[in-house]
């Protein structure tokens, strides 16, 4: 996927080896790691770089950054950069190569390379603008925190599908999913409602609040094709009965003219009935299981009622 812009594994083995052997005391910081912080971050880096040689990103994203945190080393960020890139993380894998170069200095190791590397990436990023009508609301995107609210400066992100959570205390939280695409801006309005109390139920919601009057509707909607569904059935097996006291009927001689037209006038009346109170049960129904969807955060879903009953297509998270 990177090509040759970026170093090849064996590199990595390498660069493990110099920064083991001493590269990780010359820290970011000003007061230097103690020699057990410099083992300790090692035993990382060399379980990240193992990792990464086994194309276990996460993992080895994870060793990496622990690396880091224990003992900073601007070359550590070399490994994390390179394994953003890896899974696709492009926006991260961005700000952290640039941080590569500016704690690195003029005489980075790899430099032609990264730049190339920043240069793709630069056209693989967007930003999402936020706001919201209150203050301190965490903004996360795609499940990891990146600020609160106010945030002035648009965020990067990584080019596609994206999922914006803004969340505060006491009140709703609201997702959306936007569409990112190279150099796009997209701006993003939240209107988070009204605090509540601590022993109010909140709703879930994916857009604009309509307060806990939706659970009632969800409730109703639910009762109601329960009626619907109940009558229908009911109505198919009174029209079977009387199907069958028609056939009974018909196979009785001498059989009554008016006797035989009551019956079939029966069969039919019930069986009209149960089918208008079926077709009624999958359009409630449907209306419901629609309503009740779009009010999850964690669902991106689409319900449509169809000839043949109830399609549900999206992703559940």
């Amino acid at each position: 996927m990177i090509g040759c812009r970026l170093v090849p594994l064996i590199s990595l083995s390498v660069l493990g080896g110099v920064v083991l052997d001493g590269g990780l005391r010359s820290v970011a910081h000003a007061e230097p790691a103690s020699d057990s912080s410099v083992k300790e971050a090692g035993k990382h880096f060399q379980r990240g770089v193992t990792l990464y040689n086994e194309a276990d990103y996460r993992a080895a994203l994870v060793e990496f950054k622990r690396a880091y945190e224990i003992a900073p080393n601007s070359a550590v960020l070399y490994n994390i950069g390179q394994t953003y890139y890896q899974l696709q993380n492009y926006a991260s894998a961005l700000s952290t190569l640039g941080r590569y170069l500016t704690e690195s200095g003029p005489g980075a190791a790899h430099r032609k390379d990264v730049e190339q590397t920043i240069d793709t990436l630069q056209t693989r990023v967007g930003k999402v603008a936020v706001t919201t009508n209150v203050s301190d609301c965490d903004i996360s995107i795609d499940d990891e925190l990146v600020g609160k609210t106010p945030i002035t400066d648009p965020v990067l992100v990584s080019i596609g599908h994206r999922k914006v959570t803004a969340t505060h205390e006491g009140r709703p939280p609201q997702t959306r999913f936007v569409d990112v695409a190279a150099g796009d801006t997209v701006k993003l309005s939240f209107s988070l409602g009204d605090a509540v109390g601590p022993e109010t139920v909140l709703p879930k919601t994916t857009g604009s609040p309509s307060g806990n009057g939706g659970g009632g509707l969800i409730t109703a909607g639910w009762i109601t094709t329960g009626v619907l569904g109940a009558g229908a059935l009911t109505s198919g097996v009174l029209a079977y009965l009387a199907s069958r006291d028609l056939q009974s009927a018909r196979n009785t001689f001498p059989a009554s003219h008016d006797d035989l037209v009551k019956k079939s006038s029966r069969v039919t009346t019930l069986s009209i009935v149960g089918d208008i109170l079926g077709i009624a049960t999958v359009v409630v129904g449907g209306v419901t299981l629609t309503y009740s969807l779009s009010r999850s955060p964690s669902h991106e879903v689409h319900v449509a009622v169809a000839p043949n009953g109830i399609q549900l297509a999206g992703t559940f998270k």
